[in-house]
């Protein structure tokens, strides 16, 4: 069944759709793996949690997700380069970024492959459901610690 066209509106701090939206998550720690697919439970469908960023091609490939979380470090193929990639192949969704990377050029780097979203690892838990309300709502969000503020 594809969702195509599904509109998000955000009412306060909760997510409405009329479906929820399909995610896949892309990190090389079982533990950040784990807390982001606790996190997004209710408001969010985790289709595939990997370990690389090549497993994540294939998996927004095969699941067509609406939202793309992914940490810049990981093996085989990096954060940055798999979303890259998903751009040069249409990816039409939203790409976020959750990584321990605090320096000005990661965060340059994920805003040029498009990333809607940079979130801090430390400040997951404060950032993370509000980036990615404001990534599906079009909008570009940026850890407070990240970006110097």
């Amino acid at each position: 069944m594809k969702n195509n066209g599904l509109k998000y509106k955000s009412t306060g701090t909760k997510m409405t759709a009329s479906l929820r939206p399909r995610v896949v998550i892309a990190d090389d720690h079982p533990g950040t793996l784990h807390a982001v697919t606790a996190m997004l439970g209710e408001e969010f469908q985790v289709v595939a949690a990997v370990d690389d960023g090549d497993l994540a091609l294939v998996a927004v490939e095969q699941f067509h997700p609406e939202l793309v979380i992914l940490d810049i470090c990981m093996p085989r193929l990096d954060g940055l380069r798999t979303a890259q990639e998903l751009r040069t192949k249409g990816f039409p969704g939203c790409i976020v970024f959750l990584t321990i990377q605090q320096d000005e050029d990661y965060l340059s780097a994920a805003l040029s492959v498009g990333a809607r979203a940079y979130v801090i690892k430390s400040q997951m838990k404060a950032d993370l459901l509000r980036a990615i309300q404001q990534a599906l709502a079009g909008n570009t969000f940026v850890s407070s610690y990240a970006s110097g503020s």
